[in-house]
């Protein structure tokens, strides 16, 4: 050590200062010329188009042209094939610098579960935008006879109603029922009286006329077994005229638990009274 001290005061001051010099210039020249072997300086490389290839085969390509992947996201198409790309980041022919991490969105194996929309009352062009929207699918689509034409009375999937709300696979089918306004033909109104409300909305089903309001006339345990004892429209004018009604119109009934009797006269006709109780009939 007392050595290479006696050397260095032996030389002169700058001699000893273009040595200090050259050591600290080799230094750094070695410093930079590492960096550039760990960094990558200079070397590019241009990225692979990888759309619409199964990840699988995605991430095989790019680790060998170099680069690191990592699955950003994810969105579901029915339209392509599950787990593949659908798109990437940065995008194909990029020259970017070795061991980039290239970013991927894929199809999703399987479809996610969203919430069933309420469509009941849209119309049907409403309807068919908010399916889109939703990622649900139209499927087929019928019509009954209501006063509101074109408006979804009815919404289902495999043959079944499907409430708002309930938890369905994007991508699903759903059927709808629309109205199909007034019929042109005019028929006789049914009389519901002393029918079960279960028969009555049978019978009028069977005409083409919509159950409207139902009306109940003190405690009733079950509405189905329920009697019809008043309905609206009538069946019969102020003069016992036939009255008439189309498909599609509704009709409201008054039920009671008891059923009821019609009240006839001494000639032998009904006494109509609608303001009457069930048993005055």
């Amino acid at each position: 050590m007392a050595g290479m001290f006696s050397i260095i005061t032996r030389r002169s001051l700058w001699v000893n200062l273009l040595i200090a010099l050259f050591i600290l210039f080799l230094l750094l020249f070695i410093l930079f010329q590492s960096l550039k072997y760990f960094t990558h300086h200079g070397t590019y490389l241009k990225v692979p188009d990888v759309s619409n290839k199964n990840i699988r085969e995605a991430t095989d390509l790019l680790q060998k042209e170099g680069f690191d992947v990592w699955i950003q996201d994810s969105v579901y198409f029915d339209t392509i094939a599950p787990l593949t790309v659908v798109k990437q980041f940065p995008q194909p022919d990029a020259s970017v610098k070795i061991n980039r991490i290239v970013y991927l969105t894929v199809n999703r194996a399987v479809p996610p579960v969203i919430e069933m929309p309420n469509l009941v009352g849209m119309s049907f062009r409403n309807a068919e935008l908010e399916l889109k929207a939703r990622g649900l699918k139209l499927g087929d689509t019928s019509y009954q006879p209501d006063i509101a034409k074109n408006a979804v009375l009815e919404q289902s999937m495999d043959n079944k109603v499907v409430k708002p709300g309930t938890k369905v696979r994007m991508g699903s089918v759903v059927a709808l029922v629309l109205g199909a306004g007034l019929g042109s033909l005019e028929m006789a109104v049914p009389d519901l009286f002393g029918m079960s409300y279960e028969e009555a909305i049978t019978l009028m089903e069977a005409n083409g006329i919509t159950p409207g309001s139902v009306v109940q006339d003190g405690p009733i345990t079950d509405i189905r077994s329920a009697f019809v004892f008043r309905q609206q429209p009538d069946p019969y004018r102020d003069d016992g005229s036939p009255n008439r009604i189309r498909r599609g119109q509704m009709m409201d009934v008054w039920v009671t638990a008891i059923k009821p009797v019609k009240k006839i006269d001494s000639s032998g006709t009904v006494s109509p009274n609608p303001e009457s109780s069930p048993n005055e009939y």
